[in-house]
């Protein structure tokens, strides 16, 4: 099964790091999802929740402040300026 290689990072801290299934983010013109196999991409983020399926299948969801997303190959690296506290669990929809 593919899978992302996922980093999400604040300016002073690592945030979360692992595979994943799944990753959504609000960029600045619309949320976006990001699948295995997705497109390069480098896009800009606003305030919002970045939300993270591992592998595992439970959600991880982090509030964030500006920052960007970046896609190449399987690997997506989010930089945030701030993300409020460690990411929350929610179960998989």
């Amino acid at each position: 099964m593919a899978h992302l290689e996922v980093d999400l990072v604040a300016a002073d801290h690592k945030v979360w790091s692992g595979e994943a299934s799944m990753v959504s983010a609000p960029a600045a013109d619309g949320d976006i999802g990001i699948l295995p196999g997705h497109a390069p991409v480098l896009a800009t983020l606003r305030a919002g929740t970045v939300r993270i399926t591992p592998t595992s299948g439970e959600v991880r969801q982090v509030r964030i402040d500006s920052g960007f997303l970046s896609v190449d190959g399987d690997r997506v690296t989010v930089v945030v300026d701030n993300a409020d506290g460690e990411p929350t669990t929610t179960s998989a929809r």
